[in-house]
């Protein structure tokens, strides 16, 4: 999946633009999960101007943006959920 997100890019900032892209078209939102036990509905994955992928998490009229790599993942895990894993392991350089 890394190669897949990666292919043709050159650097850090395309691949991150790469792993973006698998992410808004594959990863299943909106979806709830816990963030510091409370409930909130992530509607969609976006990429910082300083190049970090974050989940747009939503309660109420509240927004808040949670780096990707930072976001705890319900159980069951939405459809797509493996493209998380997959850009988390390439951010860690286990790959």
């Amino acid at each position: 999946m890394i190669e897949e997100a990666a292919v043709d890019a050159y650097g850090s900032s395309e691949q991150i633009t790469g792993f973006h892209a698998m992410l808004d078209a594959h990863l299943a939102v909106p979806f709830k999960t816990k963030v510091l036990d409370v409930e909130v509905t992530v509607t969609r994955v976006d990429v910082t101007s300083d190049e970090r992928i974050v989940a747009v998490c939503v309660r109420g009229r509240a927004r808040q943006r949670i780096p990707i790599l930072d976001l705890p993942l319900p159980d069951p895990r939405p459809s797509g959920a493996e493209w998380i894993e997959a850009y988390r392991r390439w951010a860690h350089g286990r790959w």
